[in-house]
């Protein structure tokens, strides 16, 4: 298995792009869903691609990047033994992973909201969530990417 590292770490990366694209993007279509009438066209429209973008890409992102990310420790348990699961950097790493798939699970439960009609966020609240898979996306390549305190 380990002469196929390198196309599961590929793979797994591309997931991560496509899981963090819809982080990164659900929050934007709140801050237009705010401006919205309920039961209106706009309203319809972005409630459609809220849930698009969810069951499309989010999830199926969300699942292969943790299916492959399990399959790379498993490959390197292979050849390092399982203690590098508590090195400083790879602690980061799930805690950083632990906040993103919370927030995919508050996205998922704001979305039902607004399909329900009943959000209570401000525009203002959803312009600042935009930015936190990004803040969590950058503590954990920086900590997978230079080991430190290694």
């Amino acid at each position: 298995m380990t002469e196929h590292y390198n196309l599961v770490r590929g793979l797994h990366i591309l997931a991560v792009i496509a899981w963090m694209a819809g982080l990164l993007y659900l929050p934007r279509l709140f801050v237009y869903h705010t401006r919205a009438i309920s039961g209106g066209e706009l309203d319809t429209t972005l409630q459609e691609m809220e849930l698009k973008l969810s069951r499309i890409i989010m999830v199926p992102a969300m699942t292969v990047a943790l299916i492959l990310g399990l399959t790379l420790i498993w490959i390197d348990s292979q050849t390092r033994g399982w203690g590098f699961l508590l090195k400083p950097w790879m602690l980061v790493k799930f805690t950083g992973l632990i906040a993103l798939f919370g927030f995919h699970g508050f996205l998922s439960a704001s979305r039902k909201r607004f399909a329900a009609g009943q959000n209570t966020r401000s525009e203002r609240f959803w312009r600042m969530t935009n930015e936190i898979p990004f803040v969590a996306a950058i503590a954990i390549v920086l900590s997978v990417t230079t080991k430190f305190l290694d």
